[in-house]
Protein backbone atom coordinates (compact mmCIF):
# COMPACT_ATOMS: atom_id res chain seq x y z
CA UNK A 1 0.00 0.00 0.00
CA UNK A 2 1.13 3.69 -1.04
CA UNK A 3 1.29 6.01 2.05
CA UNK A 4 -1.53 8.39 0.63
CA UNK A 5 -3.53 4.66 0.35
CA UNK A 6 -3.01 4.15 3.83
CA UNK A 7 -3.94 7.35 5.11
CA UNK A 8 -7.09 7.19 3.34
CA UNK A 9 -7.33 4.02 4.71
CA UNK A 10 -6.79 4.96 8.48
CA UNK A 11 -9.43 7.78 7.81
CA UNK A 12 -11.74 5.30 6.53
CA UNK A 13 -11.49 2.91 9.50
CA UNK A 14 -11.68 6.00 12.07
CA UNK A 15 -14.80 7.11 10.41
CA UNK A 16 -16.83 3.84 10.92
CA UNK A 17 -15.52 3.72 14.17
CA UNK A 18 -16.96 6.58 14.83
CA UNK A 19 -20.26 5.99 13.47
CA UNK A 20 -20.38 2.57 15.01
CA UNK A 21 -22.43 1.92 17.96
CA UNK A 22 -20.49 -0.92 18.71
CA UNK A 23 -17.07 -2.01 17.40
CA UNK A 24 -15.81 -6.21 17.82
CA UNK A 25 -12.93 -7.34 17.21
CA UNK A 26 -11.90 -11.39 16.62
CA UNK A 27 -9.16 -13.82 15.36
CA UNK A 28 -10.16 -15.10 12.50
CA UNK A 29 -7.18 -18.01 11.84
CA UNK A 30 -8.92 -21.16 10.23
CA UNK A 31 -11.77 -19.70 8.95
CA UNK A 32 -12.42 -20.62 5.23
CA UNK A 33 -13.44 -18.77 2.58
CA UNK A 34 -16.56 -20.29 2.15
CA UNK A 35 -17.35 -19.73 6.12
CA UNK A 36 -16.56 -16.14 5.67
CA UNK A 37 -18.72 -15.31 2.87
CA UNK A 38 -21.26 -16.65 4.99
CA UNK A 39 -20.50 -15.20 8.05
CA UNK A 40 -20.43 -11.39 5.89
CA UNK A 41 -23.97 -12.52 4.64
CA UNK A 42 -25.09 -13.21 8.50
CA UNK A 43 -23.96 -9.72 9.67
CA UNK A 44 -24.65 -8.25 6.90
CA UNK A 45 -28.16 -8.93 6.84
CA UNK A 46 -28.10 -8.47 11.32
CA UNK A 47 -26.92 -5.07 10.68
CA UNK A 48 -23.33 -4.77 10.64
CA UNK A 49 -20.29 -5.16 8.40
CA UNK A 50 -17.51 -7.36 8.68
CA UNK A 51 -14.02 -6.48 7.44
CA UNK A 52 -10.45 -6.98 7.81
CA UNK A 53 -8.09 -4.80 9.08
CA UNK A 54 -4.60 -4.75 9.67
CA UNK A 55 -3.77 -4.05 12.47
CA UNK A 56 -1.20 -1.15 12.49
CA UNK A 57 -3.77 1.08 10.36
CA UNK A 58 -6.71 -0.40 12.86
CA UNK A 59 -4.52 0.86 15.58
CA UNK A 60 -3.74 4.16 14.01
CA UNK A 61 -7.78 4.60 13.59
CA UNK A 62 -8.41 3.67 17.45
CA UNK A 63 -6.13 6.51 18.10
CA UNK A 64 -7.76 8.86 16.01
CA UNK A 65 -10.69 8.36 17.88
CA UNK A 66 -8.84 8.86 21.34
CA UNK A 67 -8.99 4.92 22.33
CA UNK A 68 -5.84 3.77 24.05
CA UNK A 69 -4.80 -0.38 23.47
CA UNK A 70 -2.24 -2.13 23.98
CA UNK A 71 -0.69 -3.24 20.44
CA UNK A 72 -0.48 -7.52 21.48
CA UNK A 73 -4.42 -7.24 22.18
CA UNK A 74 -4.43 -7.03 18.55
CA UNK A 75 -2.52 -9.99 17.94
CA UNK A 76 -2.57 -12.21 14.95
CA UNK A 77 -4.73 -11.42 12.25
CA UNK A 78 -7.84 -9.45 13.16
CA UNK A 79 -11.54 -9.14 11.60
CA UNK A 80 -13.67 -6.15 12.72
CA UNK A 81 -17.36 -6.15 13.15
CA UNK A 82 -19.08 -2.71 12.96
CA UNK A 83 -22.45 -2.73 14.59
CA UNK A 84 -24.44 0.34 13.12
CA UNK A 85 -27.99 -0.31 13.86
CA UNK A 86 -28.12 -2.08 16.49
CA UNK A 87 -25.32 -3.14 19.45
CA UNK A 88 -26.16 -6.17 20.11
CA UNK A 89 -27.48 -7.94 17.02
CA UNK A 90 -24.21 -8.31 14.43
CA UNK A 91 -21.97 -9.54 17.93
CA UNK A 92 -24.93 -12.05 18.87
CA UNK A 93 -24.42 -13.32 15.13
CA UNK A 94 -20.60 -13.10 15.22
CA UNK A 95 -20.79 -15.19 18.87
CA UNK A 96 -23.28 -17.84 17.69
CA UNK A 97 -21.14 -18.61 13.81
CA UNK A 98 -18.51 -18.90 16.35
CA UNK A 99 -19.87 -21.50 18.07
CA UNK A 100 -21.01 -23.24 14.58
CA UNK A 101 -17.56 -23.32 13.75
CA UNK A 102 -16.18 -25.36 16.82
CA UNK A 103 -14.14 -22.37 18.63
CA UNK A 104 -13.06 -20.38 15.99
CA UNK A 105 -13.31 -16.74 16.15
CA UNK A 106 -12.42 -16.03 19.36
CA UNK A 107 -12.99 -12.48 20.56
CA UNK A 108 -9.93 -9.56 21.45
CA UNK A 109 -11.34 -6.62 22.29
CA UNK A 110 -14.71 -4.54 21.28
CA UNK A 111 -15.90 -0.84 22.19
CA UNK A 112 -19.22 0.43 22.94
CA UNK A 113 -20.08 4.09 23.48
CA UNK A 114 -16.65 5.17 23.81
CA UNK A 115 -16.18 2.05 26.54
CA UNK A 116 -13.10 -0.58 25.76
CA UNK A 117 -14.65 -4.34 26.19
CA UNK A 118 -12.62 -6.86 26.99
CA UNK A 119 -13.07 -10.94 25.15
CA UNK A 120 -15.21 -11.87 28.53
CA UNK A 121 -17.29 -8.60 28.16
CA UNK A 122 -18.05 -9.24 24.82
CA UNK A 123 -18.81 -12.89 25.26
CA UNK A 124 -21.25 -11.58 28.22
CA UNK A 125 -22.62 -8.47 25.86
CA UNK A 126 -23.47 -11.47 23.21
CA UNK A 127 -25.64 -13.10 25.65
CA UNK A 128 -27.92 -10.34 26.01
CA UNK A 129 -31.39 -10.66 24.27
CA UNK A 130 -31.77 -8.49 20.63
CA UNK A 131 -33.84 -5.12 21.06
CA UNK A 132 -36.46 -6.50 19.47
CA UNK A 133 -36.78 -9.14 21.93
CA UNK A 134 -36.20 -6.94 25.05
CA UNK A 135 -38.96 -4.38 23.60
CA UNK A 136 -41.26 -7.46 22.83
CA UNK A 137 -40.61 -7.75 26.58
CA UNK A 138 -41.15 -4.86 27.96
CA UNK A 139 -44.95 -4.34 25.80
CA UNK A 140 -45.83 -7.80 26.93
CA UNK A 141 -45.05 -6.77 30.70
CA UNK A 142 -46.85 -3.21 29.95
CA UNK A 143 -49.75 -5.15 28.62
CA UNK A 144 -49.99 -7.76 31.13
CA UNK A 145 -50.28 -5.51 33.88
CA UNK A 146 -53.65 -3.63 33.31
CA UNK A 147 -55.72 -7.32 32.75
CA UNK A 148 -53.82 -8.54 35.99
CA UNK A 149 -55.38 -5.04 38.03
CA UNK A 150 -58.84 -5.83 36.34
CA UNK A 151 -58.77 -9.46 37.56
CA UNK A 152 -57.64 -8.27 41.11
CA UNK A 153 -60.80 -6.14 40.90
CA UNK A 154 -63.03 -8.22 39.72
CA UNK A 155 -61.84 -11.06 42.28
CA UNK A 156 -62.49 -9.16 45.23
CA UNK A 157 -66.45 -8.50 43.78
CA UNK A 158 -67.02 -12.16 42.70
CA UNK A 159 -65.97 -13.01 46.06
CA UNK A 160 -68.09 -10.56 47.49
CA UNK A 161 -71.24 -11.53 45.28
CA UNK A 162 -70.39 -15.54 46.59
CA UNK A 163 -70.51 -14.24 50.32
CA UNK A 164 -73.57 -12.00 49.54
CA UNK A 165 -75.12 -15.21 47.61
CA UNK A 166 -74.52 -17.47 50.98
CA UNK A 167 -75.72 -15.01 53.33
CA UNK A 168 -79.41 -14.77 50.82
CA UNK A 169 -79.09 -18.80 50.91
CA UNK A 170 -79.12 -19.26 55.39
CA UNK A 171 -81.65 -16.55 55.10
CA UNK A 172 -83.82 -18.06 52.93
CA UNK A 173 -83.12 -21.43 54.48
Amino acid sequence: MVKQDKIFAVEDIAAKIKDAKAVALADFRGITVSQATQLRGKIKSSGGQLQVIKNTLFLRALRNNNYKIEREKLDGPTIVLFANDDEVTPIKTLALFAKTTEGLLPWKIGFIDGRILSAEELGKFAGISSRIDLQAKLVGLLFSQPSRLVYALSYNLQKLVIVLNGVKVKKQA
